[in-house]
């Protein structure tokens, strides 16, 4: 499970993602990425500077790729699994969606972990990043 600040959970979020985001997709999946906007303050203080707030990340997952909630909750393990170990590395302020696709049922964790990998790098989502090997 991801922490609880780095789920994307509500409906309208995924939304605004969807609409405005910048996409990127591999055989087995699509990336959709949001910058937040940072809100200027008029008179920030100094000691009280906000960080960026933190990367949020959500899977959908439809019943085109399987008919059988098991074959789905298995997928979105093997992602939950392969973005935790890439989530140190990934720079804050992102809202992202990972839509997985009906090729999907294939993969294995491996396969998943090298995809989202470049996909993040794709997007330059990653720590300084960019169309390089992290992992």
């Amino acid at each position: 499970m991801l922490p609880r600040e780095s789920r994307l959970r509500h409906h309208q979020n995924f939304n605004i993602v969807y609409q405005k985001g910048i996409r990127q997709s591999t055989s087995h999946l699509s990336l959709r990425a949001l910058r937040h906007l940072q809100e200027p303050k008029l008179f920030p203080e100094p000691d009280k500077l906000e960080p960026h707030k933190p990367t949020r990340i959500g899977i959908s997952i439809s019943k085109k790729v399987s008919k059988g909630a098991v074959v789905r909750n298995r997928i979105k393990r093997q992602i939950r699994a392969a973005l935790r170990e890439i989530l140190p590395y990934i720079s804050r302020g992102w809202d992202i969606v990972i839509v997985v696709k009906p090729t999907a049922q294939q993969c294995n964790y491996d396969e998943f972990l090298q995809q989202l990998e470049k996909l993040l790098a794709q997007v330059e989502v990653l720590h300084g990043y960019s169309r390089g090997s992290l992992l």
